[in-house]
């Protein structure tokens, strides 16, 4: 279910000139974004911040690439396993970011349903 107003839609190249524009510090800002609307719509208190902070320090950075992969994987009922975002953000980011953002996209634009 999703909750009205918590996730925002993103276009997709928009994105892509961001990132270039930004010399890939839009990713830091999207990271923190993203976790942040996947966390309240699913009504949790998760440490977003503090995983943002750790995405920019080299050795922590595989917590906080776990963590997001665990909320996002929480958030999609399991439609991808963690250690997959986890992997894929070690071996090739830009597909973490396309994953995660088509779903959420998917989120903003679907209708809630109302009873």
């Amino acid at each position: 279910m999703r909750i009205p107003g918590k996730i925002k839609y993103r276009n997709m190249w928009l994105q892509v000139l961001w990132m270039i524009l930004t010399i890939g510090m839009y990713q830091v800002y999207w990271f923190y974004e993203t976790s942040k609307e996947m966390s309240e719509t699913l009504d949790r208190k998760d440490e977003v911040m503090l995983w943002t902070i750790l995405m920019c320090l080299p050795p922590l950075s595989l917590y906080s690439m776990y963590k997001e992969g665990e909320l996002y994987e929480t958030f999609t009922d399991k439609a991808v396993e963690r250690w997959l975002i986890l992997l894929l953000w070690i071996f090739f980011a830009p597909a973490v970011w396309f994953i995660i953002q088509r779903k959420l996209n998917d989120a903003a634009t679907t209708p809630v349903a109302t009873t």
